[in-house]
């Protein structure tokens, strides 16, 4: 389930780099470029310190800023060259000779409990006042809703499917296809990404309004219904 968040979210990230960015500029791609050579170059030289990493994504970002695609990707282009070898020894060990996973524990905390929070408070808003009927079945709404229960079910389910007939994957040990199905429907939680997708889709306030409620709505129906066929299928299987 982490690493399909993990992956869903790489994929939103991809999706606002590709369809959300406006005029590009050609010189500051060039510049993020040359900042990600010299980063790969240091992944590849077996520098260990952060210092170097972080003093370079900040040029990287403010390039990837001004080339006019989404900053976004900034981040995820950075985490692709810190090292993430891990020494031989304990698992605690290797975990404090990793830069990646240094930098994962001290960003932990402060994602987790302010940036996160902050994000969703800053956006999550949506006024009820004057909700009617048609606002929840607006297709707008509606889209959104069903994006998120049907899309990842079929999304999700889909490929696990084909993938498993193709013999390229297995279905986790001891694991059923309604187990399968059941984690399918909760990939369709969406929050943070969710939000930022459609705030960029749309500028439109009414519109961003319907964008959230169908989010919400989307992502009650697709976290009960998973976890109702999680909780059956569970119990089916330990009987």
């Amino acid at each position: 389930m982490a690493a399909l968040a993990i992956i869903d979210d790489l994929g939103a990230v991809i999706v606002i780099a590709l369809f959300y960015t406006a005029d590009l500029k050609f010189v500051a791609l060039l510049g993020a470029a040359a900042v990600m050579c010299n980063l790969m170059i240091f992944n590849r030289m077996g520098v260990k310190s952060l210092l170097p990493y972080l003093a370079l994504g900040v040029a990287l970002w403010t390039s990837v800023f001004i080339s006019g695609v989404h900053a976004t990707l900034a981040g995820v282009m950075l985490a692709l060259t810190i090292p993430l070898k891990l020494t031989p020894g304990t698992p605690e060990a290797g975990h404090a000779e990793s830069p990646l996973h240094k930098l994962e524990l001290h960003l932990h905390k402060p994602v987790a409990f302010v940036i996160v929070p902050t994000f969703g408070f800053a956006n999550a808003g949506v006024s009820f006042a004057g909700t009617s009927m048609s606002v929840v079945v607006d297709p707008l709404t509606l889209g959104v809703a069903l994006g998120l229960v049907l899309g990842k079910l079929l999304g999700v389910l889909g490929t696990v499917a084909i993938l498993v007939k193709l013999d390229l994957a297995d279905l986790p040990a001891q694991a059923s296809w309604g187990q399968m199905a059941g984690t399918a429907l909760l990939c369709g939680i969406g929050f943070t990404m969710s939000l930022f997708i459609g705030l960029l889709a749309f500028d439109d306030p009414a519109f961003q309004d319907r964008v959230k409620i169908g989010i919400l709505a989307g992502s009650v129906l697709a976290g009960s219904a998973g976890s109702c066929l999680l909780a059956l299928f569970g119990r089916r299987k330990a009987t």
